[in-house]
């Protein structure tokens, strides 16, 4: 049976088309792999890469993408709302089919050394794959972000697992891991006040006593004109999106704000989306039918979890 991963690199350039298309070119067309998606965000200044197959047909390609990244972006001259700490800020491995996590550890490990070798650029283990316990958190790592890491890396207990301790000056340092499916889920608020959506991700977050397994932090969105409430739901079984949605809705009405609507990046299992809709069913006393088509799961979440530009696409599962 064929081995399938999903993995998600995201490098930190969302603004230049051009170069962007250039960058990705280097997944399309491959053997053994789909690239699924690339979606450039200009007020993130990040592009999320969403990969799907042979994982071990995927690890040269990453590489040579990597270096791709490494010629077109300097970070010492870029500026966004997302956090990142390189050009090619994380690389995760995420089983999919036939593929353990103990494997996906391994593909990082891989993919870590091969792309230290290439170009030099220090690595970081993380989630699954880490091999430190300060190091299972992304924001962990990340903190203090491109600019902080120059001093980071050189104390003792921040040495990158591969590599030595001095970022590439510009191109900075990269997250390779193993994980769950991870949502990465976005929530649109009616206002440009950034202190409403700080607020809410506060109520939201773990790291300030929300929800168990989601981080969440602001975002405005200049060229839209509103703030997001931004986050990683990294357990969608603990915590189903539609809790947050409602919790997000509840948290807004105290500012007498609206919550607009809200977007996925990337994609999610069918699972995320059934888990949810279960709930809306209960609540307006309808039959809820687990064998539902992919097409009917994206009406009704587009229905009641107000999700934007969204279709089946975004579902794992309409690719294999």
């Amino acid at each position: 049976m064929n081995k399938i991963v999903q993995c998600v690199p995201n490098f930190s350039e969302g603004r230049n088309l051009d170069k962007i298309e250039t960058i990705v070119s280097v997944l399309k067309n491959k053997d053994g792999f789909k690239l699924v998606s690339y979606e450039p965000d200009a007020d993130y200044n990040r592009t999320v890469v969403t990969l799907l197959g042979d994982p071990v047909k995927m690890i040269d390609a990453v590489v040579e993408f990597t270096g791709i990244v490494l010629e077109l972006i300097d970070m010492n001259t870029q500026t966004g709302e997302h956090p990142r700490m390189g050009a090619v800020d994380v690389i995760p491995f995420i089983p999919i089919e036939n593929v353990t996590m103990e494997e996906c550890i391994e593909y990082g490990k891989i993919i870590g050394k091969k792309i230290n070798d290439a170009y030099q650029i220090p690595i970081f283990l993380y989630a699954e794959a880490a091999q430190k316990s300060d190091r299972v958190s992304l924001p962990n790592i990340r903190k203090g972000e491109f600019e902080g890491m120059k001093d980071k890396i050189k104390e003792e207990n921040w040495a990158p697992d591969f590599g030595v301790a001095e970022i590439h000056p510009t191109f900075g340092v990269i997250g390779v891991g193993a994980r769950i499916p991870l949502i990465a889920y976005n929530i649109d608020l009616k206002t440009d006040d950034i202190k409403v959506a700080s607020n809410i991700a506060k109520a939201i977050r773990n790291s300030s006593g929300g929800f168990s397994h989601v981080q969440a932090g602001p975002a405005l969105l200049e060229q839209r004109g509103h703030v997001q409430v931004t986050m990683n739901i990294l357990d969608y079984k603990k915590n189903p999106i539609y809790r947050i949605f409602e919790t997000v809705k509840m948290e807004s009405a105290r500012y007498h704000v609206e919550v607009m609507s809200a977007e996925l990046v990337g994609l999610l299992p069918k699972a995320a989306l059934l888990n949810s809709l279960r709930y809306y069913f209960a609540v307006h006393n309808l039959k809820f039918d687990k064998e539902m088509s992919l097409d009917d799961i994206t009406k009704y979440a587009i229905q009641y979890l107000q999700f934007r530009d969204f279709d089946r696409f975004k579902i794992i599962e309409s690719y294999i």
